[in-house]
């Protein structure tokens, strides 16, 4: 894996592949990876005991094997990777190569990238967390980024609107798995309503009247049991991490997600990528996970 500076590089240097912006957008995209490559995304998650179980020390160059080998074994067939920038973030500007690699490769291979940074900010601020990661020619530009509303919803109107202007997505934090994620997202507002259901209700304005999915998404814990109390029909995808590792299972979404469960893009880490780091192993799992959700969700 070469890796290129931050800036002043070449474009035509850069593989062949997709173009890093598509005018369609982001929903649409992923409704049709979904339907083609199954609903499911992989994260890339190489945190330390992770690195270890593969057999790589923890620093850049086991950063950048343990990236490259799961953008290899699953880029080309899995609908969406999640890169989490945390992992890559804390080796620092070495990590970051690394990380604009893995995103460029990802997406050159066919795989829809989604960033797992949870920025939330005001402003100016905002507006510049947005612009690392939605602004077409950015270095690190992602099909979508994970976000945090818990400074008001309103706070991330800079990264709505570059998203929509650039043909990305987000996913917004809404009903997390962590057990400590209730004492936010269940306290309830003067209107009667919680502040979970508060950020569906405005996913949903944002995706109304989209077709055949909008692109702003919610993230739903699939280990959250029964959520019939709140209407998860925002027009928008759901990203549910959960599966596998942390108990959840693919007969479990139907239960969960009920009529939205088409929606629905379940992530799986950790059970996928312990079969690392033998490339076939990593492919067959990541397959399997496919092919189990798909099944599931097309019998409702």
């Amino acid at each position: 894996m070469t890796l290129h500076p931050t800036s002043g590089h070449d474009p035509s240097t850069e593989p062949s592949g997709p173009p890093r912006l598509s005018a369609e957008p982001f929903g649409a995209r992923l409704r049709r990876a979904m339907d083609e490559r199954g609903p499911l995304c992989v994260g890339i998650d190489p945190h330390a005991a992770l690195l270890a179980e593969w057999g790589l020390h923890d620093d850049v160059a086991g950063l950048e094997r343990f990236s490259r080998t799961v953008v290899e074994a699953t880029a080309d067939q899995i609908a969406v990777l999640k890169p989490q920038s945390a992992f890559f973030e804390r080796f620092g500007s070495r990590g970051l190569a690394v990380l604009e690699k893995t995103v460029e490769e990802a997406r050159a291979a066919g795989a829809l990238v989604v960033m797992d940074a949870k920025r939330g900010d005001i402003g100016s601020t905002m507006a510049a967390y947005a612009e690392s990661f939605l602004r077409k020619d950015a270095p690190l530009f992602s099909d979508a980024l994970t976000v945090s509303p818990y400074l008001g919803y309103g706070s991330l109107r800079p990264a709505v609107d570059l998203a929509r202007e650039s043909g990305a997505g987000l996913f917004v934090l809404a009903l997390t798995s962590n057990p400590e994620g209730a004492e936010v997202q269940h306290a309830v507002r003067p209107d009667g309503r919680n502040v979970a259901a508060t950020m569906l209700a405005h996913l949903a304005a944002e995706n109304a009247g989209e077709e055949p999915l909008g692109s702003f998404g919610a993230v739903v814990g699939a280990t959250l049991g029964d959520l019939s109390s709140y209407d998860l029909d925002i027009n928008g995808p759901l990203l549910a991490p959960g599966i596998g590792a942390q108990g959840a299972t693919p007969a479990d979404l139907p239960r969960v997600f009920g009529a939205a469960v088409r929606h629905v893009v379940p992530n799986v880490s950790r059970s996928v990528l312990r079969h690392g780091p033998d490339v076939v192993a990593l492919r067959d799992a990541a397959q399997r996970y496919a092919e189990e959700i798909r099944a599931a969700v097309t019998a409702v």
